[in-house]
């Protein structure tokens, strides 16, 4: 039944062969018998028309997310991820229809005096639903509130998943959030800055959307998060968990790769500069930077070289001879022409590497912790990440042992390493 707001425009009714035996309870509550639906379509026949009958359509119905899973469920089988966005007239009735003893679409009819032909036959319940929607879009009209804006915000929320449990999350905390299906398994685990923003936007996907995340967005059942404090543990407890369990729609980081593809490793030329070399990772050799592709190393080499006014040459970004790029536009100081004094450029050089390496390092990084009276601590030692924690601070300046044994042991692993690497320099740095 396709209704524009006002009235309804075009119906479509059909009964549909299951393939299976009809229960006997159902067919006493809806008078539906396995011999009416003998010479039925099955509903793969008239999937098609559903699809464009429904396209560009608000699905609207009584208790939406009930009447929305099945058909939902009904798509799936075909291998097809029906996407609409959903009004649920119950949440409407209870904004208009205030203080009702119940708000069954049976009692409301009865209340509003709404006929109900066919009763639990769904083009009967259709009409009646569509007889109560207009009731209350008159009403919501005459009461000048803008209704539709906030239903359909709401109704972005995945049809399992109960609004309340969405509601309840805060906001502006950074963490690790899950999505969780109707059994209870984790299916997708996520990191933000602002964990509800970053939910929201797994929400707002439109029907154009990937279908691998329509799908996600179609299975979620339940969320629960974990508040970090800052963006480095948040990144680190999400590869760990990732690793850990699995969800069917993270596609990265799933496997613990414990050796990565390309290195760099650090050299001292004829003329004194030291410089980077990139090569195949090799555990013999001490890299001071690991990364899964070339593409992304370059890409942080650029991004170093930037930052500390450094050589392209020496930073093994220039394949030709003489003067790289940057000194020809002013940005390097002369290294690869040795023009430059040695002392300078390798003081540049050096602070870049301990800035961002932590190559054979024992230290703390210290964040910001879950509230205002925590600090988050993650903790290397001789180069590789022993875990986080978290410690108090308002009464006391913690030592150093205490900053250490307020640490959970995590596992290192070449993604742990790479997280670091990229986000070390945001955080104050204790060396040991």
């Amino acid at each position: 039944m396709i209704h524009d707001g006002e009235k309804v425009i075009e119906t479509f009714e059909t009964l549909i062969n299951p393939k299976i035996r009809i229960p006997f309870g159902i067919t006493q509550i809806t008078g539906i018998s396995d011999e009416m639906v003998r010479d039925a379509p099955m509903f793969h026949e008239i999937a098609k028309r559903l699809v464009e009958l429904t396209d560009q359509a608000v699905f609207v119905a009584h208790n939406v997310r009930f009447d929305y899973s099945f058909v939902r469920a009904a798509f799936k089988d075909l291998g097809y991820v029906y996407q609409r966005q959903t009004l649920c007239t119950v949440r409407l009735s209870r904004k208009v229809f205030k203080n009702l003893t119940s708000y069954s679409l049976g009692k409301l009819c009865e209340s509003l005096s709404i006929s109900i032909e066919n009763r639990h036959r769904a083009m009967g319940d259709a009409k009646a639903t569509s007889f109560l929607f207009q009731k209350i879009v008159k009403q919501l009209a005459a009461e000048n509130m803008d209704w539709y804006n906030e239903a359909i915000g709401q109704t972005k929320i995945p049809p399992l998943l109960d609004l309340n449990v969405y509601s309840q999350i805060p906001d502006n905390i950074t963490g690790v959030y899950y999505f969780y299906n109707h059994a209870g398994e984790v299916i997708y685990i996520g990191k933000g800055k602002n964990i509800k923003k970053r939910i929201e936007q797994h929400f707002a996907i439109g029907s154009k959307g990937s279908r691998r995340a329509l799908q996600m967005k179609t299975d979620i059942a339940d969320i629960s998060y974990e508040n970090t404090g800052n963006e480095l543990i948040a990144l680190l407890l999400e590869s760990d968990e990732i690793k850990k369990l699995k969800p069917i729609y993270n596609i990265s980081q799933k496997k613990s790769r414990t050796v990565p593809l390309f290195a760099a490793y650090v050299n001292t030329d004829i003329n004194g500069y030291k410089n980077l070399r990139i090569d195949k990772y090799n555990e013999l050799r001490e890299a001071v930077f690991t990364m899964d592709s070339l593409s992304k190393m370059n890409a942080y080499l650029y991004q170093l070289t930037d930052k500390y006014a450094l050589c392209l040459s020496k930073m093994n970004l220039n394949a030709i001879k003489g003067p790289c790029f940057y000194h020809q536009i002013h940005k390097c100081e002369g290294a690869c022409i040795n023009s430059e004094p040695t002392d300078l450029y390798n003081e540049r050089f050096d602070d870049m590497l301990n800035k961002y390496s932590f190559l054979n390092e024992q230290l703390i990084m210290i964040g910001e912790g879950r509230h205002a009276f925590e600090k988050g601590v993650v903790y290397i030692c001789n180069g590789q990440y022993k875990g986080f924690g978290y410690i108090d601070i308002q009464f006391n300046e913690p030592k150093i042992d205490e900053l250490i044994s307020c640490v959970k042991k995590y596992s290192h692993n070449r993604d742990i390493q790479q997280i670091i690497a990229l986000h070390q320099h945001k955080y104050v740095k204790i060396t040991l």
